[in-house]
């Protein structure tokens, strides 16, 4: 069965997309952050993804983080919510969408990182503080909030 973006894409090609979603900054013990090497634009990025109907932003956040990473996540705190035209992406493959993402810290979560193999093919713990260059840069600002985040929510552009 198609997704709801697939779906969409049917009918509108690579046209903007508005699309609501959610990142996961996965942490370990160690204060490292978990990141996947994408496969849709081969480079480095946090777990996530877009809404399908009917689901809350907590249920993408589950769903994305077990499909990605095969981790669950056990409590998730959210730390921000993105949106705006600096949330603006396009794909290599010519999609344009622009994000309205709610953003989780995962802290607690079971299981072992393993690659979907199809979203991402590479998973690796990073130190906040020696993040790798190529980073989607949506992600690398999510990151620099994380870095000084003060438990707060916020909206952010």
């Amino acid at each position: 069965m198609k997704n709801y973006v697939e779906s969409l894409r049917e009918l509108i090609g690579t046209r903007m997309l508005y699309l609501p979603g959610v990142r996961a900054i996965i942490t370990n013990g160690g204060g490292e952050v978990l990141l996947q090497m994408r496969t849709d634009v081969g480079l480095w990025g946090l777990p996530s993804g877009s809404c399908e109907l009917g689901e809350t932003a907590l249920e993408t956040l589950y769903r994305e983080v077990a499909e990605e990473t095969s981790l669950e996540v056990l409590e998730a705190e959210p730390m921000s919510l993105y949106s705006g035209p600096g949330q603006s992406v396009q794909y290599p493959n010519g999609d344009w969408i622009q994000c309205f993402s709610v953003c989780f810290i995962v802290r607690k979560w079971k299981g072992t990182p393993q690659v979907d193999g199809v979203e991402g093919s590479e998973l690796k713990f990073f130190p906040t503080d020696n993040l790798p260059e190529n980073l989607v840069e949506l992600h690398r600002r999510t990151l620099q909030d994380f870095s000084n985040h003060d438990g707060k929510f916020r909206l952010l552009e």
